[in-house]
């Protein structure tokens, strides 16, 4: 979805999306065609790749994530009935100086709407943040220690990683802090004092329909 909204926003000149399996550039596929991208302007071998992971090449990952816990570890993958390998996860997040990991606030379904561009949660799920994940896979205190910025952005709420844990630092038009966001987690995250609400321009109809697109992906 990130190339899809830098091609949205026209700001592929200044943004170029690579993913694990080689293709730079281009827009990048989901869903069982994940891995494939249109219009890439070059193409690298997985191996290859890798080591531009592990070198220090990029400069920004996005990652998506199943369970964030109170010290920012987490989990992409793993739960007791759902043994799923975490494939590049570890090497991306590893080697990028910032991480964002992006994806719903809740898991299992929920119906979220948006009215006069505000966010409305009609129906929520159960949470991903939790007070210990089931594997760590990514490190949140080894992330601070080599003082990587690490957020991990959802369609509500938006956390930074700190010494002293994951700060709420944004939060979407129409959100109720407390029983949209802090009674759906299962520690208390600090909150900021100066807390943002979300640029409303991200809740608005855009020139590919993306909104539409996100919204119904978060709803399953």
């Amino acid at each position: 979805m990130v190339s899809t909204v830098a091609a949205e926003e026209d700001i592929t000149d200044f943004i170029i999306t690579v993913i694990e399996s080689g293709p730079w550039g281009g827009i990048a596929l989901s869903g069982a065609n994940f891995g494939q991208a249109i219009s890439p302007f070059a193409l690298s071998t997985i191996p290859d790749m890798f080591s531009n992971f592990e070198g220090g090449i990029i400069n920004i990952a996005s990652l998506g994530f199943l369970q964030v816990d109170r010290h920012g570890n987490v989990n992409p993958s793993i739960l007791s009935d759902r043994v799923f390998g975490p494939g590049g996860f570890p090497v991306i997040g590893g080697g990028a100086p910032k991480t964002y990991f992006a994806g719903a606030f809740t898991a299992g379904q929920k119906k979220i709407n948006i009215l006069n561009n505000k966010l409305s949660i009609v129906q929520d799920g159960s949470p991903k943040f939790v007070d210990s994940v089931y594997k760590i896979i990514f490190s949140g205190p080894q992330a601070v220690k080599y003082q990587k910025e690490i957020l991990y952005v959802t369609e509500r709420a938006i956390f930074r990683l700190t010494e002293s844990g994951l700060v709420l630092e944004e939060v979407a038009p129409g959100i109720d802090i407390d029983k949209d966001v802090l009674w759906k987690m299962e520690f208390n995250p600090i909150v900021s004092h100066e807390i943002k609400e979300m640029d409303e321009s991200l809740f608005k109809e855009g020139k590919l329909g993306l909104r539409d697109e996100i919204i119904e992906f978060l709803g399953n």
